[in-house]
């Protein structure tokens, strides 16, 4: 975690373009933001996270389209206020909602939806981790959530998350590798979709063709049917089914120059040790900021990539015989 005091009003605000995305046409994004937010110590990444996650599950229980609101408040809980249930300690805090008009929940799935691969869908439709993350997020963040829900009424997630009195400082960025994108394609495998969504928005916005997978068979299929070059495949290490390295290994013999970059929340000397990665391999930690994973992949493309053909050498001035 990279925790520093924000605005969650900023977070939300950044993060709706992309959530517009995730929810689909169907779904109407209404956001209600509190004037004057106090502010709270929160990693903005995680935060965004958060809001994903929450607007997947939404967006998976309006299957006929519906409202997806999302709200913040500032909140003082008292005696009173625990003794109606609430499970914080006296103080102030921010309220984050994320509501849905969706199918709702009951309350035999309310006491299980935060366990690690609970799910309600179809086989090969959810891993059962979205709601775990969030509540692991949360819990990090010394923050509590809540539901609210009927069935065939909707849901509310709440979450309250107390407030800083330390100041926001500016702190100068450390200089980073800056490279500009030459036309590059990259590949993005990852099974969890909502990670998957956020890299595949860092690399658009960041200049660069963006091809995505959810898993490594699809990502062997996509790189055999793609005509042109593929010039970084990022990947998870650890996914169902195929590992990211065997699906590297595949994806090499079809695009010989491709280089790879890894993805995982598991320490490197752990992978090391289990035999999946060499240990001089690119990789790089989850969670991970936007400039973080577009530095190293500027690092692996620029003065490692093998065989880059999409862009023209620069012109020197001089005409060949």
């Amino acid at each position: 975690m990279q925790p520093r005091v924000l605005n969650l009003n900023d977070v939300v605000a950044d993060a709706q373009q992309l959530l517009d995305r995730t929810i689909g046409e169907d779904v109407v994004l209404h956001t209600e933001l509190a004037a004057d937010l106090w502010s709270v110590m929160a990693d903005p990444g995680q935060v965004e996270q958060i809001l994903v996650n929450l607007a997947i599950n939404a967006r998976d229980a309006m299957t006929g389209g519906g409202t997806l609101t999302i709200d913040t408040a500032n909140i003082i809980v008292d005696p009173d206020f625990i003794a109606a249930g609430s499970a914080v300690l006296p103080g102030r805090y921010i309220r984050l909602r994320v509501g849905d008009t969706g199918t709702g929940m009951s309350a035999d799935v309310i006491a299980h939806v935060f366990e690690p691969f609970y799910t309600t869908k179809p086989d090969g439709t959810g891993t059962g981790l979205g709601l775990s993350t969030v509540y692991g997020i949360v819990t990090q963040a010394d923050a509590v959530i809540d539901i609210h829900s009927q069935p065939e009424v909707g849901t509310t997630f709440t979450i309250l998350i107390p407030v800083t009195t330390e100041r926001a400082v500016v702190v100068a960025d450390e200089p980073s590798y800056q490279r500009t994108p030459k036309g590059e394609t990259i590949l993005i495998v990852e099974d969890e979709e909502a990670l998957r969504e956020v890299t595949e928005r860092i690399f658009t916005t960041g200049g660069y063709h963006v091809i995505t997978a959810a898993n490594g068979a699809d990502a062997v299929a996509i790189a055999a049917r793609h005509d042109g070059e593929i010039h970084l495949l990022i990947t998870d290490v650890v996914m169902p089914n195929m590992l990211g390295k065997e699906a590297a290994e595949k994806i090499r013999q079809l695009k010989p120059d491709i280089e790879v970059l890894y993805m995982s929340g598991y320490a490197q000397p752990v992978l090391a040790s289990q035999g999946r990665l060499d240990p001089d391999v690119n990789l790089i930690e989850k969670p991970f900021s936007a400039s973080s994973i577009i530095e190293k992949a500027g690092l692996v493309l620029n003065g490692h990539f093998r065989g880059f053909r999409t862009v023209e050498p620069p012109d020197t001035g001089q005409t060949s015989s």
